[in-house]
């Protein structure tokens, strides 16, 4: 009886562990599909999800679930990219040549059709600003280009921007770095910029001689009308000349200064 007992206990325990064996490929099944569906998505990123095909939804930052196989999901940054444009040969409006580079400042605002609607939106946005660099500066000339900088940027911006906002890319700014001239022009330029300062210091050296032309002609007429005045000139100028030079200065004496006397001596001799 107790031989019978063990083989039937035997028999049950070995159906039992039997039975749990179909558990296993279950728990294998149920993690491979938590594998392929979990994602996790940043701060900085939204998730698009295409499903069989075809546009389904945008994801919020967290953890979430997609349908493995059926879902499809590629995550977009949302933050300011920043890229440079290589040097770009670019002849002005005025037959100049010279080599300019630029960054560009742009993010993703509509992530659905950053995917949906072009193939890479940053390299589009790459070559976008390369052919808008070149097609605005061509229509400015050297002197714009140097000077007014912040208008040339501004107006880069707002077409880039207008272009590629179909795609859902803000560009925030796009600014001029360098504008590389080559050793002849800049040698040219250097001389334009002294030929303009001697043209100014000429004009107002002139402007200097025509003022003080018209205070000496109206000095003289002042000096006209009081023949006193004229010999307290004299002296005056007889002063700062022994002042700066240890010389002898000979100047006739005028005839009204010594008038009376020579009356009185005349005076005397009819006597």
């Amino acid at each position: 009886m107790w031989q019978t007992w063990q083989l039937a206990v035997g028999q049950a325990g070995g159906g039992g562990f039997s039975s749990m064996l179909w558990i296993i490929p279950v728990v294998v099944v149920v993690l491979i599909l938590i594998v392929n569906s979990a994602r996790v998505i940043k701060e900085y990123e939204r998730g698009v999800v295409l499903r069989f095909g075809r546009f389904h939804k945008v994801k919020d930052p967290g953890f979430r679930l997609i349908l493995p196989w059926i879902d499809r999901m590629t995550k977009i940054p949302l933050r300011v990219v920043t890229m440079d444009v290589p040097d770009q040969e670019v002849i002005t409006r005025d037959n100049v040549s010279v080599k300019v580079n630029a960054v560009i400042y742009f993010k993703v605002m509509d992530p659905k059709k950053a995917f949906i609607e072009v193939e890479e939106y940053l390299k589009a946005t790459h070559q976008i600003a390369q052919t808008t660099l070149r097609s605005v500066l061509g229509q400015a000339k050297l002197d714009e280009l140097l000077s007014e900088r912040e208008k040339i940027n501004s107006e880069l911006k707002t077409i880039v921007d207008g272009l590629t906002e179909p795609w859902g890319v803000q560009v925030t700014a796009v600014e001029i770095k360098d504008v590389e001239l080559t050793e002849t022009l800049i040698r040219a330029l250097a001389r334009v910029a002294e030929a303009e300062r001697e043209r100014e210091a000429k004009v107002i050296h002139a402007s200097g001689e025509l003022e003080a032309s018209e205070k000496l002609a109206e000095a003289a007429g002042v000096l006209s009308t009081q023949p006193a005045a004229i010999q307290l000139r004299y002296l005056q100028t007889l002063v700062e000349i022994a002042a700066e030079n240890n010389s002898t200065v000979i100047f006739p004496l005028p005839m009204d200064i010594i008038k009376p006397l020579l009356d009185m001596i005349d005076k005397k001799k009819s006597n």
